[in-house]
């Protein structure tokens, strides 16, 4: 072995302004012992714990979304990092924590907050991400980790079957699929593959002629996606969408843009279709997109990042008729499954297409004579990155520890909330629902008196509603959406601590804000009158 090269370092003022070099290796591993000492991860790991716990039991003292302006926590911290450790530093890093970065935090765990989508949370999903982070692998390869990539399969064929997906997805039936960060990872994988795979027939010269297709209510970042993969912006097709259809995309306006594509001398590559959208939680109808993509040739793909986990109850699975004809099928189990950020599952009918577009052959990759001659699962072929977290432990817990009727019970609780806060709105002859529920998520919005104004004013009189219900700091928090030009409250069901008394309180403070914006606005036209 060759001797350690010098690295110079200032251990203080230097000797007649000379830093002396000092050899890596003199110093003895004893004095790092304390960096991963056992008693001391017992003693801090006890406090962490106590700490998650206690707020958790405290959640009810946040306002769900803080009243900070930029700079608040800048401002509160120093401007360069300790140079030397600081006295019960963990203790006082904690204490911040909790006076100086809770108070600036949008508390996603609020059963208060109705916003967004869930991120769920659950105590076996949280310990695992600590077992996860304490064991530390990274396994990129199988020789990496040769535990790992065969619990990674595992689980992803255990979670298709508990979703009900076609078992062409699944190792089982000759697909695959793999555990990454987030739909974004997802959508680019499966983008670059389809890419690929058609360049390889029409030539890379084409790839200016290469064109993708999603309806109006599909999530941004498909767009980022296809920028990324090297598509013209020019070539983003997105087909507009209808109250009547309940905003799915529809057959006749994809087949219709994919022809006259084509009749330009244009090349479909790539349809994005979508299970639960993130405005409405609208369906696409999958089987008859899969009928118009694939004269075409094109790649499909389903994106059910929120309303895949629905998919673990029976009776939603018709809305996944025609799946086994998709390329790939992308979901998030940290949305509504229980497995604590991050977790997104990727299907691929066609496992090679993405070795193919995403592969590495280097030496210097590690490697291990026990797998030769073994046809093993590489993930880091699968993937852009080649560091990998250990996602795998923490879904395996989830669905050992839950079960799979345990998931069910958890996403049928949030839909019944949903269901009764829907039957709240309807009740109310001042609301209207804007968007069929399908799932856990309610939109509707206040009608605006016709004396008040048209269009135009209801959707400012609801604006004014958002604000007054996100205004009470004990109360609620939403979110809004606008589409076909109409603005409408979005109210998600899913945080793991809500109850159905958090979704009638919610209800009166829209109703009292109601109340208040249509004094206002009442005012404000007879005084103008």
């Amino acid at each position: 072995m060759a001797p350690p090269s010098p690295c110079y370092i200032n251990n203080g003022a230097p000797q007649n302004g000379v830093v002396l070099p000092v050899e890596m290796g003199t110093v003895s591993p004893q004095d790092y012992s304390h960096l991963l000492d056992p008693d001391e991860f017992r003693r801090q790991g006890h406090q962490v714990i106590n700490f998650i716990a206690d707020y958790y039991a405290r959640m009810g003292d946040y306002p769900v979304h803080p009243s900070v302006s930029p700079g608040f926590l800048r401002r509160q911290l120093p401007a360069d990092a300790p140079s030397h450790t600081e006295l019960d530093a963990f203790d006082a890093a904690l204490r911040d924590v909790r006076n100086l970065i809770l108070p600036g935090l949008t508390h996603w765990q609020s059963p208060r907050h109705f916003a967004h989508f869930p991120a769920s949370s659950s105590t076996v999903g949280a310990l695992a991400e600590a077992l996860t982070a304490g064991i530390n692998v990274v396994p990129f390869t199988w020789a990496a980790s040769p535990a790992a990539t065969e619990l990674e399969m595992v689980v992803v064929d255990w979670l298709g079957k508990a979703l009900h997906l076609p078992e062409n997805l699944m190792f089982c039936g000759g697909g695959g699929g793999t555990l990454l960060g987030t739909t974004c990872e997802a959508i680019l994988r499966a983008l670059v593959a389809a890419r690929d795979r058609k360049l390889a027939d029409i030539g890379s010269g084409r790839i200016g002629d290469l064109v993708v297709y999603c309806s109006y209510q599909t999530h941004f970042a498909f767009r980022k996606a296809a920028h990324i993969a090297g598509i013209h912006r020019d070539n983003f097709r997105e087909i507009a969408t209808y109250r009547d259809d309940m905003f799915a995309l529809s057959p006749a306006g994809l087949h219709a843009a994919m022809q006259a594509d084509v009749d330009a001398g244009l090349v479909p590559l790539f349809l994005f279709a979508t299970v639960g959208t993130t405005q409405t939680t609208a369906v696409d109808p999958i089987r008859e997109l899969c009928g118009v993509a694939a004269p075409h040739g094109a790649w499909v793909h389903v994106d059910a990042a929120y309303a895949g986990s629905a998919l673990v109850c029976p009776e939603f699975c018709h809305l996944i008729d025609g799946a086994e004809a998709v390329d790939s099928f992308s979901m998030n189990a940290h949305k509504w499954l229980l497995a604590n950020n991050d977790c997104c599952a990727l299907w691929v009918r066609k496992p090679s297409l993405l070795v193919a577009a995403l592969g590495t052959e280097q030496e210097y990759i590690l490697k291990d004579a026990a797998a030769e001659g073994h046809d093993v699962v590489d993930y880091k072929d699968w993937s852009v990155t080649l560091t990998r977290r250990f996602r795998e432990l923490k879904v395996w817990l989830m669905l050992r520890c839950y079960g799979v009727e345990g998931l069910r019970a958890h996403v049928r609780a949030h839909m019944r909330m949903a269901a009764s806060f829907e039957s709240m709105v309807k009740a109310d002859a001042r609301f209207e629902v804007t968007a069929t529920r399908q799932f856990a998520l309610v939109c509707f919005r206040l009608r605006l008196p016709e004396k008040l104004g048209g269009e135009k004013s209801a959707n400012e009189l609801n604006r004014r509603l958002l604000e007054e219900v996100n205004a009470t700091g004990s109360g609620p928090y939403m979110s809004s959406a606008m589409v076909s030009g109409v603005y409408m409250l979005r109210c998600a069901v899913g945080s793991t601590l809500k109850e159905e008394r958090h979704v009638h309180e919610a209800w009166k403070v829209v109703q009292d804000g109601a109340a208040s914006v249509l004094r206002k606005m009442e005012r404000t036209y007879i005084a103008v009158d």
